[in-house]
């Protein structure tokens, strides 16, 4: 029977993305674990694979089009059935669920519970003359419903505000003139509105008057910068990425309490033993001091097992494998991909996918369990000359280092001033997770890690 599919959770941050593509078309017969579709996401490009077997009837979506977590994308059964009743439920905002539930015949067991079958479609109508009571403002048909509200899918009404459309002054083209998104679009492009109503608006909140400036621009694509009237500033909507990020960091820094812990190492050994490796390397590669640094953070975990860990409310988790997360700056945000069992790679083996997961990075081009899964961060600003700064946590985990660059210092060596070289790390910990003296002697094994980079290929 045929069925609904929703936008599946394809990131454990994921709350709407936008279909990229489709791999499938209507028509395409599909079994489980078929790609059918390319999906943006707030961290990359995922895939959304089928879990069930049949034949893609109806793609509900258009590729461009932003979707929330489990709104209706597509309706899979057996080739030539009837799918117009679901077609009608999804653009209604029904729920997007694998079951069958929607099918007109699918009403027997509530049926045979009230034992009063010819009598619900005389209460039905009943419940109309509200409505019909109302002031002219609702008086074109295709607009109220049975309880005197607009009728308009959720994803409608989502860009409607994204947009700054007044739904009121939107003819809707779906079911029961309810207003659907293309509608939304054509009046955004100033070609699907019809004029407010004059009656007086019922609430308070129809009541607001819609800033000029909102009805003045036709914006045509949500991510369309807007300029103000007056030319002080302009406002670009902000991406799916965007949005998380914000969301997540913000969600860090008010329900974790997180310290810090400095230290300034001597990063000479570390830079003699990188270019000792990349002399032996060639042309086969480049290890970078961030490659070092990843490794060193691994083993120090490994040292200091207690830090690999994170808080889970009525326990606190810890890891048995060590996976570090690399913060990788892209245009439109931050990314953050995965080196798993980072501990029991070598440098050259890091350093090679460390290059590769930052290129597709900056592509969008990571899947899922590239970018899930780390149990510590590292995160390194030190190439663009910052000296030093503290990093926000990336939960679940426990800590994060922020990376200093290297600074050419006064130093005294055998009761003498020379010039040394020194970086700066700061750790940022989950206090639930890690107490200051717990932090100290990670950092500390970290450090003699750096100091000590022949350890490192041991």
């Amino acid at each position: 029977m045929a069925q609904i599919l929703g936008l599946p959770k394809l990131s454990p941050t994921m709350e709407e993305g936008v279909l990229v593509r489709w791999t499938k078309k209507e028509g395409d017969k599909v079994s489980p674990g078929d790609l059918i579709a390319e999906v943006e996401t707030d961290k990359a490009n995922m895939d959304f694979n089928v879990e069930d077997e049949g034949v893609l009837l109806k793609l509900l979506v258009k590729e461009g089009e932003t979707v929330k977590l489990g709104a209706p994308v597509a309706i899979i059964g057996k080739a030539g059935e009837d799918v117009s009743a679901l077609e009608s439920q999804a653009k209604a905002g029904g729920a997007a669920k694998p079951a069958a539930k929607p099918a007109p015949s699918a009403n027997p067991a509530p049926a045979a519970k009230s034992a009063a079958k010819p009598e619900a479609p005389k209460t039905q109508p009943k419940a109309e003359p509200k409505p019909a009571a109302k002031p002219e403002a609702n008086a074109e048909p295709a607009k109220p419903a049975s309880h005197g509200k607009l009728l308009a899918s959720p994803l409608a009404k989502t860009l409607a505000i994204e947009l700054g459309i007044d739904l009121r002054t939107v003819t809707g083209s779906g079911p029961d003139g309810r207003i659907v998104e293309r509608d939304v679009k054509a009046a955004a492009e100033g070609g699907g509105a019809r004029p407010a109503p004059e009656a007086e608006p019922e609430t308070e909140a129809e009541a607001e008057p819609v800033a000029v400036k909102e009805t003045a621009i036709a914006v045509r694509n949500p991510r369309q910068m807007v300029p103000d009237a007056d030319g002080d500033f302009t406002d670009a909507p902000t991406s799916n990425m965007r949005k998380r990020i914000a969301q997540r960091l913000t969600e860090a820094s008010r329900d974790i309490p997180q310290f810090y812990l400095m230290r300034t190492f001597d990063v000479a050994p570390l830079l003699g033993f990188r270019e000792r490796l990349n002399t032996l390397l060639g042309d086969k590669g480049k290890v970078s001091v961030n490659d070092l640094i990843i490794k060193a953070v691994a083993l120090a975990l490994r040292r200091v097992p207690d830090c690999n860990a994170s808080w889970e409310g009525d326990a606190i988790r810890h890891y048995h494998r060590v996976h570090v997360g690399v913060a990788v700056a892209i245009d439109d945000g931050l990314v953050t991909p995965v080196v798993r069992d980072a501990d029991q790679k070598g440098i050259g083996s890091i350093a090679a996918e460390v290059r590769d997961l930052a290129d597709r990075a900056k592509k969008r081009q990571l899947k899922g369990p590239e970018i899930t899964g780390s149990t510590f961060t590292v995160s390194n600003l030190g190439m663009f000359s910052i000296e030093r700064f503290t990093a926000i946590l990336n939960p679940p985990e426990a800590g994060i280092l922020a990376i200093g660059g290297t600074i050419d210092t006064p130093v005294v060596q055998n009761g003498q001033v020379v010039v040394g070289k020194r970086m700066t790390v700061t750790m940022t910990c989950d206090h639930r997770v890690i107490d200051g003296a717990l932090g100290a002697k990670w950092l500390a094994a970290f450090v003699d890690l750096a100091e000590h980079p022949e350890s490192l290929a041991l």
